[in-house]
Parts: structure tokens; sequence; C-alpha cells
């Protein structure tokens, strides 16, 4: 607990029962898969939107798995312990964790890719149920990732692949996202990986098929694993595009990804819409306007590879 329970000068992790908390005062609960030190955006975004918005009323409690998905079902049972008036589940894992406790009170999903395919929305603007949310973008995020994958793969060598985790997304809905890209961008090899000792299967498949382009469908448990999938994909010497700056230091080459902050903060808003009493349900989900291209040309000379010059002007950031 101790990793858990940090403090940024405005947060802090309650340690009273539920009932030393006036009626008055409703608790956000706060699901995140990732390390919480690496968190700080987070925190500050949700308190300066709430506070935006007037709202100095609430109790936050934060919860984070420090990269082991494993705990995030009783980090959940601690939270909904608390009967938090609102669940924000950050990132694919935790909102999948949420969906298949089949809870019972409003959820706001942060940070991820598509609702309906991840089975949290009959559609994005009416998604009935229980979940609302923000997405980094549901409309076209793997496209374009696939695309400035093979804008940087040699088109006489283009063979590329996306590497998932089962336990976050669904394996169909991702295929299905895949095919119609086909025509243009030749055949998309899909591989799946949920542990480390996965990851030595999928890249022995990743080798046996020559695959020349790697996209990871990034999450909480690909974050701690980083370093060795990108050891892994120089080894091939496989250029791989993330969703997430923080990736490319362990050896990604590209990004392309919403602004996380601006998804943290917006998400306030939605939170102050079921406060005051409008249903989830009734709440579309939202898509992120703002995206980021960031590109590691150290990475990408080491793997022998030359950034177009056009993928360098797009770049919002280039890190020599």
């Amino acid at each position: 607990m101790e990793r858990r329970a940090w403090l940024f000068g405005c947060v802090a992790i309650a340690a009273g029962p539920p009932a030393a908390w006036p009626a008055a005062r409703p608790v956000i609960a706060v699901l995140n898969g990732s390390m919480s030190e690496g968190m700080r955006d987070l925190v500050e975004e949700l308190h300066g939107g709430m506070a935006e918005l007037g709202r100095r009323d609430v109790e936050w409690q934060f919860r984070f798995a420090e990269g082991r998905p494993e705990h995030l079902p009783a980090l959940l049972d601690e939270l909904l312990r608390l009967r938090p008036a609102v669940l924000v589940a950050v990132g694919p894992r935790p909102v999948m964790v949420a969906r298949d406790a089949r809870v019972a009170l409003p959820v706001v999903a942060v940070h991820i890719d598509d609702p309906v395919v991840m089975g949290i929305a009959q559609t994005a603007a009416r998604p009935g149920g229980w979940f609302t949310g923000i997405s980094a973008a549901f409309d076209g995020v793997l496209q374009r990732r696939l695309q400035l994958l093979a804008d940087l793969v040699p088109s006489s060598q283009r063979r590329l692949a996306v590497l998932m985790n089962p336990q976050t997304v669904r394996a169909q809905g991702v295929r299905e996202t895949l095919n119609p890209l086909e025509a243009t961008l030749g055949a998309i090899g899909l591989v799946e990986a949920s542990t480390a000792i996965d990851l030595d299967a999928a890249f022995k498949t990743l080798a046996r098929e020559r695959v020349t382009g790697l996209v990871v469908l990034a999450d909480a448990q690909f974050w701690a694993l980083r370093h060795d999938i990108s050891a892994r994909c120089l080894a091939l010497r496989l250029p791989s595009v993330w969703g997430g700056r923080g990736y490319l230091d362990a050896g990604g080459v590209a990004s392309y990804q919403g602004d996380v902050r601006a998804l943290y903060r917006r998400s306030t808003a939605l939170i102050d819409k079921i406060l005051k009493g409008t249903p989830p349900g009734e709440i579309p989900f939202e898509q992120g306007t703002k995206f980021e291209l960031v590109i590691h040309r150290r990475n990408a000379t080491a793997l022998g590879l030359v950034i177009p010059a056009r993928v360098l002007v797009a770049a919002d950031e280039v890190i020599e």
C-alpha cells in the first residue's frame, strides 16, 4: 500500500473508514493499472479540471496496480467498499476489469480506444448501461499508426503486424479494423501476448512471418514490459510504433496518440455531469481532438531507418 499511498501536495489517499466522510462529500474512485510515480499528470488534471468546474466538494481515492494487472480486481473491490459516487477507470485493462465485475455504479472510462469494440457501449453516441468516457481516439487511430509505420518501412520490404493484449482488447474487433487496410498496406499480422512468457511465442511468430514493422497496442501490462518488447524488436531490427511518448525511451521509433493530459482534464466534465444526475449511459463517449506525433530519430537510426522528410515535418516532437 505504501507505493499507492502517495502525495503530490493536493492528493491524499484516505485512511479512515467510509463512515468517517460526510454524506455531502461524494467519493470519486480512480482505478489505474500503471505505476503511481508516473501519474502526476493524471492527478493534476483531475484536480485542476474539477476546480475549474467549481467542484471542491469531492473526496478522491486513487488505487494503482503498479504495472501488475492481476492486482486490479482486488483494488477495485477496495474502491467499491468505499461506495463511490463515480468510478474513473484509466486505461483499457482497468475498464475491462470494471466491465467484467458488472459494477453497478457510473464509470468514466479514460484513455481507451474504441468503447464499442471493448464491449462497454452500445454506440459511442448513446452508450447505455453504466459506462461513459473519453477516448484517445476510437475513430482511425490504429489506421493512422499503421500508415505511419508504412511510411517508415520501404514498400518493397513491408510486412506489418500488430501486437495486442487479448485481456485488454478483443481480437475480433482489431481484425475487423485491419481487414480493409490490407488492400493498400498488404497483409497485416495480428499477434497476441498477455505476459512476458507469451512474448516468446509472439516474437517467434513475427520472425517466422518476416514482419518488418510492428504497431504495439500498449496498455499497463505492455508498459511494464516495454523494455522487454523493445529489446526483442531491436534484436529483430523491427521498427515499432506505440501509443504514448513514454514508450519511446525504451526503444520505440514513433508514437501517435491523443494528448493524455487533455483527456484527463476533459474527463472531469463527464464526472461533473454524473454528479449532477445525468445517467452515464446517456452521456456520449467523447473523442480526443488533439494528437501528438513523436519521432525518436536515434532509435530509428539504430535500426537503419531513414525518416522521410514529410514525417519529420509533421512531427510534434523529434527526439534526437
